[in-house]
């Protein structure tokens, strides 16, 4: 990928991330302490400076493998807000509620929305489906006892980054299966939603962005407890019932191997009759939410979301 494409100020961030702990080589030769601890401390530094929040309430519930910690972020005093369910990307390997922390208390701000962090099970110690179906127990908890962080288990939005974008769009065709009405909308940036190949898989990706071909298939024989498994359409969610879906912010990093996935998946809503808005940010890389600290494009992404977010669940009636 030319560096010519990308934005100058990504490339300051590439400049900065080779001073930074990142995991560098072939992923499926590190151990995966050694990655995920790579991951953290490298995310610690794009971390500083969150903005504040009114609150944050950290809880535990019970899960189908344990317990799953969760974080509230209440922009307001105000209580219950409707809420956010986030799910944080990493590819379903590492990330955690600290790595995205940023971003989540960025949206909370943004959107006065409740955004409630799921810390769900990695893999490959916890394979597919075991990360779904925490997610859905997380929405069960908050529609029955919500108020206990804020939150109106009857006005919730579903979202995530990367990994957790393909997650929210996969829980949110099953809630509707199974309980109609359960997600109101869904906040989605630069998901793999179940492209086995595209003209952006074969024109980006690579050392820069830890998205080459190789790293993909990493995380994906990760997560899978079968190569099969990636033609399930709770994985391969364009593959899935895309009717059911609530409307949708989509964001897009122009230079990112997943990107067509995305303009995929808003092409399938917009046959579908379902509302979505899509928005492709020029010259960034995967993953580019991170670095707003050095990159303003980040800023304006989460904004946006968050500005289309606060819109569609601030006009829910209370306790709908």
């Amino acid at each position: 990928m030319p560096g010519t494409d990308l934005d100058p100020q990504m490339m300051a961030v590439l400049e900065k991330q080779r001073t930074l702990a990142a995991p560098a080589g072939d992923l499926a030769q590190m151990p995966l302490e050694e990655i995920r601890r790579c991951y953290e401390l490298e995310r610690s530094y794009w971390n500083a400076g969150a903005p504040d929040v009114a609150s944050v309430r950290e809880s535990t519930i019970k899960g189908p493998v344990g317990d799953i910690a969760l974080r509230c972020y209440l922009p307001t005093t105000d209580s219950p807000l409707p809420g956010l369910v986030y799910l944080h990307g990493g590819g379903w390997v590492v990330g955690s509620l600290d790595s995205h922390d940023r971003i989540m208390r960025r949206l909370a701000a943004d959107s006065g929305t409740a955004v409630v962090g799921v810390n769900y099970s990695l893999s490959p110690e916890y394979k597919f489906p075991v990360a779904l179906e925490e997610t859905t127990a997380v929405i069960e908890y908050l529609q029955a006892s919500g108020g206990e962080l804020g939150v109106d288990g009857r006005r919730l939005a579903l979202g995530g980054d990367s990994a957790g974008a393909n997650m929210a769009v996969s829980v949110a065709q099953a809630q509707h299966a199974a309980n109609p009405g359960t997600v109101h909308y869904l906040l989605l940036y630069y998901g793999g939603y179940g492209l086995a190949d595209s003209a952006s898989r074969r024109l980006f990706g690579g050392a820069d962005d830890g998205m080459s071909a190789t790293d993909l298939a990493f995380y994906r024989d990760c997560y899978l407890r079968s190569p099969g498994e990636a033609k399930d359409s709770r994985v391969n969610v364009l593959d899935g019932n895309i009717a059911v879906l609530p409307p949708a912010f989509i964001g897009v990093a122009q230079c990112d191997p997943l990107r067509d996935d995305s303009l995929a998946l808003k092409a399938l809503m917009a046959r579908a009759g379902i509302a979505s808005e899509l928005h492709m940010y020029q010259g960034v890389l995967h993953g580019f939410l991170h670095y707003g600290r050095m990159l303003d494009k980040a800023n304006t992404a989460l904004k946006e979301g968050a500005a289309a977010l606060g819109q569609a669940v601030h006009q829910l009636k209370e306790g709908l």
